[in-house]
C-alpha cells in the first residue's frame, strides 16, 4: 500500500501548487474581483485556505499556527472575511501567509502519526474529536475543491486553461465546446 501519509501530503502539495499557479500572470484587479454571484475570487480562495490550514493542521492538533489572522482574531471570519482580500491586504502578504501556513501544516503532518488525536474547535461538540488522518484527507479534499474553483475563475478571467499535456489546441477546444453546446441546445426551452 505504500506510505499513506506521504501520499496524502504529496496530493495536498499538488493541490496547493495548482491553486497558487492560478494567480500567475493575473493582474491585481483580476485576482480580487468577484467572478461568481457568491463573490468567489482568486485571492480570496488563497486567503480562505490560510484559515483552513491554520485550524485543521494547527489549532486542532494543539500546534500553534505561525501567524495570528486578524479575521480570525476579530471573529469576522464568520461573516466571510476570509473569502476576499481587503484593499490593505496585498497579494504578496496573502501568499506569504499561505506559504507559512502550508509549511507549518507540512511540519505537523511530518511530526505526527495519522492516528494522532485532534479536536476541531468550531465543529459540534459531539463530532469535534477526530484524527490527523481524517483532517489530512479533509485538507486534500478542501484544497483540491478550491483549486478547482480557482481554475474556473482563471478561465473566466482570461481564458487560460490549466491542462496537463494540452490535449487540444485553441481550435480543438472551440470545436469541443461547440459540440457540448449543440447537445445542450437540443434541450433549450422554447423561446429560450
Amino acid at each position: 500500500m505504500g506510505d499513506l501519509k506521504g501520499t496524502l501530503l504529496d496530493k495536498l502539495r499538488e493541490a496547493r501548487a495548482a491553486l497558487v499557479s492560478c494567480l500567475d500572470g493575473v493582474g491585481e484587479y483580476d485576482v480580487r474581483r468577484p467572478m461568481t454571484p457568491s463573490g468567489t475570487n482568486l485571492l480570496g480562495l488563497v486567503k480562505h485556505l490560510v484559515s483552513i490550514e491554520h485550524v485543521y493542521l494547527g489549532d486542532s492538533l494543539g500546534r500553534t499556527p505561525p501567524d495570528v489572522l486578524p479575521w480570525v482574531a476579530d471573529g469576522s471570519i464568520w461573516q466571510g472575511a476570509d473569502m476576499w482580500a481587503t484593499a490593505d491586504e496585498s497579494r504578496d502578504h496573502i501568499l506569504a501567509l499561505y506559504e507559512r501556513a502550508c509549511a507549518h501544516g507540512d511540519e505537523t503532518v511530518e511530526a505526527l502519526d495519522l492516528d494522532a488525536p485532534a479536536s476541531v474547535p468550531h465543529w459540534p461538540e459531539d463530532r469535534r474529536a477526530t484524527t490527523l488522518g481524517f483532517l489530512l484527507v479533509r485538507m486534500v479534499e478542501e484544497t483540491g475543491h478550491h483549486a478547482g474553483h480557482a481554475e474556473i475563475c482563471r478561465e473566466l478571467i482570461d481564458g487560460h486553461m490549466r491542462t496537463d499535456g494540452d490535449l487540444l489546441d485553441d481550435n480543438g477546444w472551440s470545436e469541443y465546446t461547440a459540440r457540448i453546446q449543440a447537445a445542450a441546445d437540443r434541450f433549450r426551452p422554447p423561446g429560450g
